[in-house]
């Protein structure tokens, strides 16, 4: 396993990259993204790698007030972005994580992990599934957007093991059932 660090992008790229998010998902409905992937109230869901914060908000919209969103991102300005729209927007099931990589969740405690074009940028995705899968609950979702990144290579990634197993695939959107 490498045990090498992931570390954040800078500062500057990681304003530049939340602008053109900003800019892209105007056009986007994410919460109807979010809702045919299956989120719905109630759910506990792991935004990793949640930048600034987009699909967090709609999740969090979604799942309601019995819902929980784990908003987790390696950036400390991300973090930032997020809790200041949840102050902004008055959202009280919202808790964000600063880490690299490790949630720091209780095993099988995740209805729904949303891993939306961040994998690219992780150094040790092996690591990264391992510790996904252990806070998926058994009857739990990973859903991955594959942007940057080869859709082959992430379904060999996650179905490595038995760990996941592919679900669904629209275009880059691939879903996978929790493994073993």
């Amino acid at each position: 396993m490498d045990e090498r660090k992931d570390k954040p992008m800078t500062d500057i790229s990681f304003k530049i990259m939340s602008l053109l998010l900003a800019l892209y998902h105007r056009v986007r409905d994410v919460r109807k993204e979010l809702e045919k992937v299956g989120i719905r109230k109630g759910q506990i869901v792991l935004d990793f790698g949640c930048g600034p914060g987009h699909y967090t908000i709609a999740a969090a919209r979604i799942v309601g007030e019995k819902g929980i969103i784990y908003a987790l991102d390696i950036h400390p300005l991300a973090v930032k972005a997020v809790d200041k729209r949840v102050n902004k927007e008055g959202l009280t099931n919202i808790r964000t994580i600063l880490s690299d990589r490790d949630t720091g969740l209780p095993e099988e405690s995740v209805d729904v992990v949303l891993l939306y074009d961040a994998i690219q940028m992780i150094t040790d995705k092996e690591a990264l599934i391992k510790e996904l899968h252990r806070v998926t609950k058994p009857d739990g979702l990973l859903s991955i957007l594959a942007e940057h990144i080869k859709v082959k290579d992430v379904v060999q990634l996650a179905e490595k093991e038995g760990l996941f197993s592919l679900r669904n695939r629209d275009g880059k959107l691939l879903n996978f059932e929790k493994g073993l």
